[in-house]
């Protein structure tokens, strides 16, 4: 049977769709990661704004157009948040939430809503199907942070971590055919923490793994001398350090509750680059949060400017009804929008600078893709660069000439 698994939202669910993929795989099905004509399709959703949810729904309405006799099963955050919108919707079949992913490979035929309670620990599923150089290792799931915008606590449940030895056990065997792991996680900071240990005790028993180890999202609480001394002790850590922002005026931040100050966060990145000068420090940043007043929106700017980010990831604030912050009083629409066209063009600039401080240095490439006739990849610190002469899933050490497409067009280097 061909079956499609398509991926709506973040590197967690991206995961749990790979690992879904690998137990349908398993049965003899034909699986696809990509919206094309199949028997069934599986919909990983996502809920982190209103615009996720939405796109959620539409990608029912994509899969019947591919083929209108199709079952559709929906999964995931936007189901979890409000079955009803799926409940009838013509062609789905079958709805459930978050718990229990590991369960649809043997509930094709499942019909109707089972939207079970979220899991108090932590969900084992299956090693998840190595689709590309990159792949991901889930290792916490949940969020104990109740951000005043954020819905995903609500959906995910409390923070909750896998065991170091099943975390140790599946990198080593996903070693084998990748090039690189992203460890990754709803709260990948607090790892460890209902478990009695951390991530940087984790991250050093990883040290005879033999790919590149990357880190996925974290919270400014957990860089620490610790953790930055684990990175250290890998084989092929990449110093790509995606450090969650989100304002960087102090008063926005306490009613964001964020448990920190702009101040405090400059610390751990002035940290971040003692241990690697060349580190590239990414970021999110919410516009038009609804307490953010123009000279708040200004020292923010003046911050990320600052700071030096190598990318900013900018989202306009997107009300979440049940959480603290949906019972304030939004920003005029017009604000917002304008605030992230200039939050923007300052990301752009910062994005361009990074990128003009890469070149004539030698970077490490790991290279996944063709791209209009060139061989496309990433480096160590998540630097897009475009080679010729290379070959996909070959690792090669480059030195960048100039600014190209979306990042760099570099040599082989021949040292």
């Amino acid at each position: 049977m061909k079956i499609v698994v398509f991926n709506l939202g973040c590197k967690v669910n991206k995961y749990e769709s790979d690992s879904i993929t690998h137990a349908l795989r398993d049965k003899g099905h034909t699986v696809s990661g990509d919206l094309e004509k199949a028997d069934i399709y599986i919909l990983n959703t996502c809920a982190v704004t209103n615009e996720a949810e939405r796109k959620s729904r539409q990608c029912v309405t994509r899969c019947l157009k591919l083929n209108p006799d199709a079952k559709v099963i929906v999964t995931g955050c936007a189901s979890q948040a409000n079955a009803k919108q799926f409940e009838g919707k013509k062609g789905v079949t079958f709805v459930s939430g978050v718990a229990g992913k590991q369960k649809i490979a043997e509930e094709l035929e499942k019909a109707g809503v089972s939207v079970d309670p979220l899991p108090s620990v932590y969900e084992d599923m299956e090693t998840p199907s190595v689709e590309r150089t990159r792949v991901y290792v889930k290792v916490q799931d949940g969020c104990d942070n109740f951000c005043s915008y954020c819905l995903i606590p609500y959906l995910r449940g409390r923070s909750r971590s896998r065991s170091e030895d099943s975390v140790i056990a599946e990198c080593r065997e996903l070693a084998k055919d990748t090039g690189e792991i992203v460890l990754t996680g709803i709260d990948l900071s607090s790892y460890g923490k209902n478990t009695g240990t951390d991530l940087a005790t984790l991250i050093g028993k990883l040290a005879d793994v033999d790919c590149r180890i990357r880190l996925g999202s974290l919270e400014q609480g957990v860089i620490d001398e610790r953790l930055l001394d684990a990175t250290k002790s890998l084989k092929k850590f990449c110093p790509q350090f995606h450090l969650s922002l989100q304002s960087g005026t102090d008063s926005v931040l306490k009613k964001m509750n964020r448990h920190y100050t702009s101040a405090q966060y400059a610390e751990k990145v002035a940290l971040i680059r003692k241990y690697y000068p060349d580190a590239n420090i990414t970021t999110d940043l919410i516009c038009g949060f609804p307490t953010e007043t123009d000279e708040d929106f200004e020292i923010t700017k003046t911050f990320i400017k600052e700071t030096g980010f190598g990318q900013v990831h900018v989202f306009g604030y997107s009300a979440r009804k049940g959480t603290v912050a949906a019972k304030y009083r939004l920003l005029d629409p017009e604000v917002v929008a304008k605030r992230c066209e200039e939050a923007q063009s300052v990301a752009a600039e910062l994005h361009k600078k990074y990128l003009e401080n890469t070149i004539g240095k030698t970077l490490e490439v790991l290279f996944e893709e063709e791209h209009d006739g060139y061989i496309a990849g990433y480096s160590r610190e998540y630097v897009r660069v475009y080679a010729k002469g290379v070959n996909q899933s070959e690792i090669k050490r480059v030195i960048p000439e100039k600014l190209f497409k979306d990042g760099v067009y570099a040599r082989i280097s021949e040292e």
